[in-house]
C-alpha cells in the first residue's frame, strides 16, 4: 500500500512564479507547510494546529496566548494577550472575568474592546447572530465547547460563563482568536469576501490569498507589543504536502524554511550548510481506537496486542532519530507521565498470545480498517510509517486495511462520532495530537468530550479517569494539577484507548540565510524574530 501523490504542473508553476517574483522588501521569509491546501483565513483556520501555527496566531490573536518567550527549556505555558488578566469569581466558579488590553488596534485601524469580544463570540457560538460562521463555529466548539454566555460589564471587561467549573478555561480561550467586525461589514457581511482581505491584531497582516497556492503576509508595524514587531517584512506560506517536494523547493532556493524534511535527507542537508532543528515538545503520533461494538479494539487484550506489536525503535530509525518511542500520551521524562504499571515495548510473542486469548489467530485474524492521511500537521512520513506498522501488526495476527485520505478529510472525520456516516467501518484513526495543558486531556479523553461535542473520537469512558479530570477542573494550583494528571496518565496507559506510537521532535530545515529562529517546546512557534539575510 503506497499511494502516489502527484502535483499538477500548473499549480507548481504558479507557486514557483509567486515565490520567485522580485521583492522590494528587505526580508522575505518563504515557508513550505505540510498542509495540502492553504489554511482558511477568516480567523479560525482549518488544517488543524498547523493552520493555527501559520495562518492563525501570526495574524489573529486570542485573549490568552502561548508563552513562547519562555518555552525553550520547558513546555510552553500561557501569557496575557488581548486580555491583561483574568480571574474566576469565587462565589460562582463558572464565571470568569477578563480585563481587556486597552490601546490595541486592528490592522484596519479600528479599536479592540469588549464589544468586539462579544461580537466574535456570537460569531462562533450563536447560530442566530448575523455574523455566525458555521465552519469556524465547528472548530471553535470542538476546542472550547463549555462556553455558554458572554457579557460586557464595561468597555474593557467581559464575563464569560461556562457550563461547569473549569480551572483551565483560560487555556481554552487560547484557541479563540479575534477578527475585526468592521472589516466584515466592509466585506459585505460575507465571510468568503472577508477571507480575501482578513483583518486581525497580530504582528502580521495578510495581504494576498492565492487559493491552493499561497498566503502572503507583511509585518504590522502598529502591533501593540514592541517585543513582537516582526523583523521580516514579508512572509509567504506555501502548502506542500509531499516531503520530497518541500526538500526540492528548499534546495533550489524557492523557499527558505520547510516543515518536516525527509529524514533520510537530513545528513546531506547539514553537509550542504542547511540548518536542521529538532525539539522535544508536547506532541504525539498515535492511532486513536474506536470503542464501537464492531471494533476489535473494544477488547483491552487487542489494544495491548497492538501496543506490543509495534517496533517503535524501528520507526525511530526510519525517521532518522527525529522522533522518540511513545509508551503513553506524554513522554516518559515528563512529570505528567506518572508510574504506569505497564510499559509497552516490542514483544511480538506477547502480542500473539494476547490476540489468541481474545479469539484471533491465523485463520481468524483481527480485521481492522484505519484512516490515515497522506500528510498534514505533524504527520512526518505517514505512509511509510504506517506500512511498517502494518507489517508489525500482520506478523502477530491482525489484518490491516488502510483508508488513505487528505488531512482536511481526516479532521472532518475526527470531529464526528466513530459510528457516523463519514467514519463507518473504521476501527481507528491515525492523527497527530498535542498534550499541551489540562484542557487537552479533557478534550481527548473525558467521556463528556465524546465527538461531536469535543474531541474524544474513541468514545472511551472510564469513571476513575473522569473523576480525576473533574478534580483537575476545580484545582487551581498548577503543581497539584500536574500530580493529578500523572495519576490520570497511569490509567490511560493501563487502559490504552490509543496505540502509543512515537513522539515527533518537530523537525524543520532552513536555508543558512534564516536567522533568529529559536525552537520552542510548543506546537506553536514565534516567527516575529526570524529574518532572512
Amino acid at each position: 500500500m503506497r499511494p502516489v501523490i502527484r502535483f499538477a504542473a500548473s499549480l507548481a508553476a504558479a507557486m514557483l512564479a509567486s515565490a520567485g517574483a522580485a521583492e522590494a522588501q528587505k526580508s522575505h521569509l518563504r515557508i513550505a507547510m505540510t498542509a495540502a491546501d492553504v489554511p482558511t483565513t477568516t480567523g479560525m483556520p482549518n488544517n488543524g494546529a498547523e493552520g493555527m501555527r501559520f495562518a492563525g496566531y501570526p495574524v489573529f490573536e486570542p485573549l490568552v496566548d502561548w508563552d513562547l518567550f519562555n518555552a525553550v527549556d520547558k513546555r510552553a505555558g500561557f501569557r496575557p494577550a488581548l486580555a491583561t488578566q483574568w480571574a474566576v469569581e469565587p462565589e460562582n466558579p463558572t464565571r470568569w472575568v477578563f480585563k481587556l488590553r486597552e490601546g490595541v488596534k486592528f490592522h484596519d485601524g479600528t479599536d479592540f474592546n469588549a464589544d468586539v469580544v462579544l461580537w466574535n463570540l456570537s460569531r462562533l457560538y450563536d447560530d442566530k447572530s448575523p455574523q455566525f460562521e458555521a465552519a469556524a463555529s465547528g472548530i471553535a466548539r470542538s476546542r472550547a465547547p463549555q462556553l455558554v454566555k458572554w457579557e460586557k460589564t464595561d468597555d474593557f471587561t467581559v464575563v464569560l460563563t461556562t457550563t461547569r467549573p473549569l480551572s483551565f478555561f483560560p487555556m481554552l480561550m487560547a484557541w479563540i482568536p479575534f477578527v475585526s467586525p468592521t472589516a466584515w461589514e466592509k466585506a459585505g457581511r460575507n465571510w468568503n469576501e472577508f477571507a480575501k482581505a482578513p483583518v486581525g491584531t497580530g504582528p502580521f497582516r495578510i495581504t494576498k490569498v492565492n487559493p491552493r497556492v499561497s498566503i502572503e503576509m507583511e509585518k504590522f508595524p502598529g502591533h501593540w507589543n514592541p517585543q513582537r514587531i516582526a523583523k521580516s517584512d514579508k512572509v509567504t506560506l506555501f502548502p506542500m504536502p509531499e516531503a520530497n517536494t518541500r526538500l526540492a523547493a528548499l534546495r533550489s532556493g524557492q523557499v527558505d524554511w520547510i516543515e518536516v524534511p525527509p529524514p533520510d535527507a537530513i545528513p546531506s542537508l547539514k553537509q550542504a550548510g542547511y540548518k536542521v532543528t529538532t525539539k522535544i515538545y508536547p506532541h504525539i503520533w498515535p492511532w486513536v481506537f474506536s470503542f464501537q461494538d464492531d471494533s476489535p479494539f473494544k477488547d483491552k487484550r487487542v489494544r495491548y496486542a497492538a501496543n506490543y506489536a509495534v517496533d517503535r525503535e524501528g520507526l525511530v530509525k526510519l525517521l532518522n532519530g527525529t522522533a522518540l518511542p511513545a509508551t503513553g500520551f506524554v513522554t516518559d521524562t515528563d512529570a505528567q507521565y506518572g508510574k504506569p504499571k505497564v510499559k509497552f515495548g516490542y514483544d511480538p510473542e506477547k502480542a500473539k498470545a494476547l490476540l489468541k486469548e481474545a479469539g484471533y489467530d491465523e485463520k481468524n485474524p483481527a480485521k481492522i480498517k484505519v484512516m490515515i492521511s497522506t500528510s498534514g500537521s505533524g504527520q512526518m512520513m505517514p505512509i511509510p510509517m504506517n506500512e511498517l506498522i502494518q507489517q508489525n501488526l500482520e506478523a502477530v495476527g491482525f489484518k490491516v486495511e488502510y483508508d488513505v485520505v487528505e488531512w482536511g478529510t481526516m479532521l472532518l472525520g475526527f470531529r464526528q462520532p466513530p459510528d457516523s456516516a463519514i467514519n463507518k467501518g473504521r476501527h481507528a484513526m491515525n492523527i497527530s495530537l498535542s498534550w499541551t495543558d489540562p484542557s487537552v486531556w479533557f478534550r481527548f479523553f473525558h467521556s463528556e468530550a465524546a465527538t461531536p461535542t469535543s474531541s474524544n473520537w474513541a468514545h472511551w469512558k472510564n469513571a476513575e479517569f473522569d473523576a480525576i479530570l473533574d478534580k483537575v477542573a476545580t484545582t487551581y494550583d498548577p503543581v497539584e494539577q500536574e500530580m493529578l494528571l500523572a495519576k490520570a496518565h497511569e490509567i490511560l496507559v493501563e487502559e490504552s484507548p490509543w496505540l502509543w506510537i512515537v513522539h515527533d521532535l518537530n523537525p524543520r530545515a532552513f536555508s543558512a540565510k534564516v536567522q533568529g529562529y529559536v525552537p520552542q517546546q510548543s506546537w506553536m512557534q514565534d516567527f516575529t524574530q526570524v529574518v532572512v539575510k
